[in-house]
């Protein structure tokens, strides 16, 4: 981001059923093995060691963003960043209500500090469809969406 190569970038810590180990997590068990936990609390505890282990490295990546001057402002400032799952249990296999954080300014595009509530069931696709509105990307639908959320 710094060097202006790219503004846009997608890191996938591992797809859903990537059997991928965070030894640093603390976790010797594979992400997807963790995430069919059975519902007992041992598991589930374990499987949130790791999801709190990504969101640690997340916290890490905004720090560095927030870190780094750009313009009048910081990276972060600057930035959409879209943290989330396209499961909200994989126990279960259900991706609804989905857990997704949006964060940056969007170089003033995006208030911050907020927390919103959609209906249940709105399409995850309304929010990227409003994120493509935010950067000038004026689409009218991708996927299954239905509008673009209020962001």
């Amino acid at each position: 981001y710094r060097t202006e190569i790219t503004r846009i970038s997608t890191l996938m810590l591992a797809r859903e059923n990537s059997n991928a180990v965070y030894p640093r997590s603390g976790v010797r068990e594979g992400f997807h093995n963790a995430s069919h936990h059975s519902n007992e609390r041992k598991n589930m505890d374990q499987f949130a060691v790791i999801n709190r282990y990504h969101v640690k490295m997340l916290g890490y990546f905004l720090e560095r963003l927030k870190a780094t001057p750009d313009g009048d402002g910081n990276l972060l400032d600057h930035s959409m960043i879209l943290y989330g799952s396209s499961l909200s249990d994989g126990n279960e296999h259900n991706f609804d209500p989905l857990p997704v954080v949006l964060v940056g300014g969007g170089s003033g595009r995006l208030k911050g500090n907020r927390h919103l509530r959609h209906a249940p069931h709105t399409p995850m696709s309304n929010l990227l469809l409003a994120v493509l509105h935010k950067v000038g990307a004026q689409v009218d639908k991708i996927g299954d969406s239905t509008e673009p959320l209020a962001i």
